[in-house]
């Protein structure tokens, strides 16, 4: 028989005498994984969610809950994964070799990362589209500082709003205040206000000032920045779609800067953690330098103080609402990135002995340091954005997609030297956030199958990672559609939601509960060293109570508080509400269907029992377990031997290097 015909067909683990793992790689270096991690976990969320939130719940009161959250279900829900997929070094699917019944649990992460993949890289692409156009306007004005006939609309207003407080004028306050207000409503109400104040007004020319601004504001106009208008009726093309029901043809320019950002994408990840592995270390920092630059920046323009105080001056009678707590523990939740699979992924490339204690707090602790940052950076334009349009703060503060593409370009487009410039910056920092968190997720996708069907697969990452782009790339063209925003927001509104935390749950119960918590810090003690009874009485009480009732409560706060999906005034028809609860079960239905054929095929309660290929890659660290749990790997190699009488060995390189089979593993 040929050489070829001997290897196993199910094979598992490769060895390189370096103790790199062929099959999967390994980070080039420590800090290729640290700053991986930071990438991953500082996404967007942190620029244009934490500091809404923030001033929306009690501005530095905030803080409070936030930080709570944190120590009891941030950072041990972080340590838990990094360990967990370290220790093993499989990705999220083939990990639960430590207890099959929750392999489900892995094809979940799987779907949810691919979900939100599909979203993420449009909105990335709106970054990529904004900072092309701000780089060709460096010499001039930014497209969106006025209102351009080509795409605004009658109630498009660039001139700040009046000041009625210092306006003495009393003709001038009228004609200020009627150009505020829709006229036809004004004649309507003619009627009404004159029986309230005894006066007979013929034509509303004949209303006071008084009456104007303070009794006609149901007549108010519902006038837009040019930012707003150049977004929806320019780049989205959004008044040429009719809901969600008629998208409306593709828009050829977002088409284009989408191929674009999947371009980027495939060669990045080309080479898996080879490549991506370097490209953060731009990526991950970069970010950093243009928030200080955004800051400084934003702190010599008039009024950033009221963006500022408005931020973080505190209220403490907010602490009393549930809600308050609920947002904290959800940011926290979905910022590190936790049941996305993401970071069981990046850490299964880790050198076994690397301290994923030190990792977890460095990098939480970095995280959320970030979104208390973020905020001061955000707010003191916002400051200078209300100053300029006489408005108050909390009436140009937005957040997500709103905040990223309206409410801050619009703030950049009224600075007074080089705003294309700062514009450029921004986006190209929005740009670099995202490309970290797609890296992630589309390697969590990637090496999830991969490690499923490594023999069909493995020889072919580079193709198989280049599909997979293809396929990102044609999910993304309804979203490009001139009404694409619509779907986009229902995919974000709900793939990754309360499936998430049901995930992130079940990991828990399996690691704890089923294959015991004990044996699970012995296997963190095996790659961080012995530690001292009294560090785990933290990690014993979160991870079994504390945090599982964390993740209940999320849970249930964000059913008190669901409210379907809505893009501005725009709300979802039924069926799209029944898609969006489509996306949230499905990875819960994997979950499900993953226990009833591990069920079949172990048996019960066999498929709760780790497999004997559980526990570390290489022999040389199994041997060093003082309780001897895990076999040899080339003991179970003998035994799959003795079972179909093949010779599972074979050549790799230069050298002869055993890879070792295992056609034992059921999937």
């Amino acid at each position: 028989m040929g050489q070829k015909e001997n290897i196993n067909v199910r094979y598992r683990f490769q060895y390189l005498r370096n103790k790199e793992i062929l099959d999967r790689g390994n980070w080039s270096g420590r800090l290729d994984f640290i700053l991986s991690c930071i990438g991953f976990s500082v996404g967007l969320g942190n620029v244009w969610r934490f500091p809404y939130l923030c001033y929306r719940n009690g501005g530095g009161a905030f803080l409070i809950p936030y930080a709570i959250m944190l120590v009891i279900a941030g950072i041990p829900l972080y340590f838990f994964e990094l360990s967990f997929g370290q220790f093993a070094s499989q990705g999220p699917i083939t990990v639960w070799t430590v207890s099959p019944f929750f392999m489900g649990v892995g094809w979940a992460m799987v779907l949810i990362s691919a979900m939100v993949c599909t979203y993420y890289n449009v909105i990335i692409m709106y970054s990529v589209y904004y900072m092309m156009v701000s780089f060709v306007t460096m010499d001039g004005d930014l497209p969106w500082q006025h209102c351009d006939d080509e795409w605004a609309s009658d109630l498009c207003r660039e001139n700040p709003y009046p000041k009625f407080d210092s306006m003495t004028n009393e003709t001038d306050k009228i004609n200020s205040a009627i150009e505020l207000k829709d006229t036809n409503c004004l004649t309507g109400l003619l009627a009404n206000l004159s029986a309230s104040f005894s006066v007979t007004y013929n034509t509303y020319n004949d209303l006071n000032s008084s009456i104007l601004i303070e009794n006609t504001t149901s007549c108010d106009k519902d006038l837009k920045l040019p930012s707003a208008e150049y977004f929806e009726r320019y780049v989205l093309r959004l008044h040429e779609a009719n809901g969600f029901g008629d998208f409306g043809g593709v828009s050829l320019k977002l088409v284009i800067c989408l191929l674009l950002t999947w371009v980027v994408i495939f060669f990045c990840l080309m080479k898996g953690i080879k490549s991506s592995g370097k490209v953060v270390y731009f990526t991950a920092t970069f970010p950093y330098i243009v928030l200080v630059i955004l800051l400084i920046r934003g702190l010599t323009l008039e009024g950033f103080e009221k963006g500022i105080e408005f931020y973080m001056v505190p209220d403490w009678q907010k602490l009393k609402d549930p809600k308050v707590w609920g947002d904290a523990a959800t940011q926290i939740f979905y910022s590190l990135g936790v049941a996305f699979g993401g970071l069981l992924t990046m850490s299964s490339y880790n050198r076994f002995k690397n301290n994923t204690i030190r990792d977890a707090f460095l990098v939480t602790l970095i995280n959320c340091s970030t979104s208390v940052f973020a905020g001061f950076a955000v707010f003191s334009l916002l400051g200078f954005m209300a100053h300029t349009l006489n408005r108050d703060v909390k009436d140009v503060v937005d957040s997500g997609p709103g905040l990223a593409f309206i409410a801050y370009p619009e703030g950049i487009a009224r600075m007074p030297a080089a705003p294309a410039f700062f514009s450029f910056l921004f986006f190209f920092m929005i740009f670099t956030l995202g490309l970290d968190s797609q890296f992630a997720m589309m390697e969590t996708v990637i090496s999830g199958f991969i490690d499923a069907f490594p023999v069909f697969l493995r020889p072919k990452k580079t193709l198989f990672t280049f599909i997979l782009c293809v396929v990102g790339f044609l999910l993304g063209m309804p979203q490009v559609c001139k009404g694409g925003i619509y779907l986009l927001t229902l995919i974000d509104w709900y793939s990754g939601s309360y499936n998430l935390m049901i995930v992130s749950l079940c990991e828990l119960v399996g690691i704890c509960y089923v294959y015991g918590i004990n044996n699970f810090r012995h296997d963190i003690e095996m790659m961080v060293g012995k530690q001292h009874p009294a560090f785990w009485i933290y990690w014993y009480i979160t991870w079994m109570f504390i945090t599982p009732v964390a993740i209940l409560f999320i849970v249930i706060m964000s059913g008190l508080n669901y409210a379907p999906a809505y893009y501005g005034d725009y709300v979802f028809p039924g069926y799209a509400e029944a898609l969006g609860w489509l996306m949230v079960c499905s990875p819960l239905a994997l979950i499900v269907l993953g226990f009833i054929i591990q069920s079949i095929r172990y048996g019960f309660p066999g498929a709760l029992k780790r497999q004997p290929e559980w526990g570390p890659a290489l022999d040389e660290d199994r041997a060093e377990d003082p309780r001897n749990r895990y076999d040899p790997i080339n003991e179970l190699k003998h035994r799959n031997i003795a079972s179909n009488g093949k010779d599972n060995l074979a050549y790799v390189g230069d050298k002869k290097v055993k890879y070792i089979p295992n056609d034992q593993i059921r999937l």
